[in-house]
């Protein structure tokens, strides 16, 4: 342990490639002086906005008139194989490295943090000792860039303990207890300038997930029929304006019966209460509706003043509706949802959200491009004014360009020579589209019989491609609308297929 006197202040916002979690700003310029590890490790989750659970999390530090000032942080869920531990700690630390020099602030020092709770059998003493080699190559690898970790922590079971201090006064072989969150000069420090420790990622992502209760069924059954009624509407030009203008239309009539409900305290309670003034039926309407990009992009103007809130409560509770094997179509909402959290302000649900629907649909456009400037931490002021100048100047529904291709996305030859087209009678595994751009896959009858487990198909597209490489065609991204996925059993082979951060 060689220096524990640093002072938290604002903290850039470093972008790490390939999966780890790139962390927010601070949104205050109180110095605290930390000087201990105990002080450190209670840090972690102010620095963060969130506890975080098996996780590896490097913060970079810049010197400032002798003193560490906290930077970028970011955070790797921990491998469960240990043999990809190397390259994680690799990935943490130069990713973290890379984006601070981005900015041109190279970071001097490094803290280093395991967290993880015990197994079933194993204490928090045991955790320490099975994460120490982890630690030590995440010493290892900001060594290698010439940036030396000053300290290395591991937190678990309510207890710390210190890779760097021999100590046992300050760092004994039980651990140290961590003080009693909320009691610390820092936690006051952190209330006063409004910072918000958020709980877990697995309860902010439970938020998002589907709920596969009892209702599940109902729910499944019910956008089983919506795709039996839309998506014929959405692939005729002459009635997709129509449908695009009730899924909106429905959608704010159900905003409204949010902000009139009473309120409720606990955000599992406001979420409940939420989904109980959402039907089924509702529900399935509005996830088949948005699966058609104009339409969400049309939604997605609902980002700003008092219709931010509600709009944000109906994207949670309509991607918690994504059950089974809609499970692709919660892209749409939770994109929705990452973008509201982003224009307010909250990146970290924000981040979540996008990474959640990329996890659902990795070639989501829309979601790609929000997530990338997210994590750079662009000012999302940019996409509000082009949504503002939309919602104002509005033209038909079938005619206004999507959000995704305004984003310098440049137009090329189709791939492979050819679309594919929506004849009702074609039987093969890839969706019909209409010229302009519907997505969509043909319905099937209604069913009530539960699936078996793992039930689903693997989407694949003539012409597409992996994430990035750039060989998608602007046709083909214009043609991201998603519809009915169960909607496409009867025209499938039978063949079952095979999700994010913690």
């Amino acid at each position: 342990m060689t220096n524990h006197s640093e002072t938290t202040g604002p903290s850039e916002n470093d972008d790490i490639t390939e999966g780890a979690e790139p962390l927010g700003r601070s949104a205050h310029d109180t110095q605290i002086t930390l000087r201990t590890p105990a002080e450190l490790a209670d840090a972690l989750p102010y620095l963060l906005g969130y506890r975080p659970e098996d996780s590896m999390v490097l913060v970079a530090l810049h010197d400032r008139g002798g003193r560490g000032r906290f930077g970028g942080r970011a955070r790797l869920g921990i491998p469960a194989n240990k043999d990809d531990w190397e390259s994680a700690a690799r990935q943490l630390a130069q990713g973290l490295m890379t984006g601070s020099e981005r900015r041109g602030t190279r970071p001097e020092q490094m803290v280093a943090y395991v967290c993880q709770e015990p197994a079933p059998g194993e204490t928090g003493r045991d955790v320490m000792h099975r994460l120490a080699p982890l630690a030590h190559l995440l010493r290892t690898e900001c060594g290698r860039l010439d940036v030396p970790v000053i300290e290395a922590l591991c937190v678990s079971e309510g207890r710390f303990w210190s890779y760097c201090c021999p100590a046992d006064e300050c760092c004994p072989p039980d651990g140290a207890p961590m003080g009693l969150p909320g009691t610390s000069v820092l936690a006051a420090a952190a209330t006063y300038a409004g910072i918000q420790v958020r709980g877990t990622l697995r309860e902010l992502r439970a938020r998002l997930q589907p709920r596969e209760a009892g209702a599940a069924l109902e729910q499944e059954t019910a956008l089983d029929r919506a795709g039996m009624a839309l998506v014929p509407r959405i692939l005729h030009d002459a009635s997709r304006a129509e449908v695009a203008e009730e899924t909106l239309a429905l959608a704010e009539r159900i905003m409204s019966r949010y902000v009139a409900a009473t309120p409720v305290s606990g955000i599992h309670q406001a979420d409940l209460r939420d989904d109980a003034l959402l039907a089924h039926d509702e529900a399935a309407m509005l996830i088949l509706g948005l699966q058609d990009r104009t339409t969400r992009d049309r939604a997605a103007a609902w980002m700003e003043g008092d219709e931010a809130g509600p709009a944000l409560r109906l994207w949670r509770a309509l991607a918690r509706r994504c059950v089974g094997p809609y499970g692709e179509h919660a892209a749409a909402p939770l994109t929705l949802a990452g973008w509201v959290a982003w224009s307010t302000g909250d990146d970290l649900e924000a981040r979540e959200a996008l990474a959640m629907a990329l996890g659902a649909d990795p070639e989501y456009l829309f979601a790609r491009l929000l997530h990338q400037a997210c994590n750079e931490g662009l000012d999302p002021e940019s996409v509000r004014r082009c949504l503002r100048t939309e919602r104002a100047g509005r033209e038909p529904a079938d005619s206004t360009e999507a959000v995704g291709d305004t984003a310098q996305v440049e137009p090329v030859e189709p791939v492979g020579g050819h679309e594919p087209t929506a004849d009702a009678g074609t039987r093969d595994r890839h969706r019909p589209r209409t010229e302009d751009g519907p997505d969509l896959p043909r319905p099937r009858p209604t069913s009530t019989r539960p699936r078996p487990a793992g039930a689903g198909h693997t989407r694949t597209r003539p012409g597409s491609s992996r994430p990035g490489d750039g060989t998608r065609t602007r046709a083909a991204e214009k043609s991201d609308t998603r519809g009915g996925r169960a909607a496409r059993e009867d025209t499938r082979t039978g063949k079952g297929r095979g999700e994010g951060d913690e």
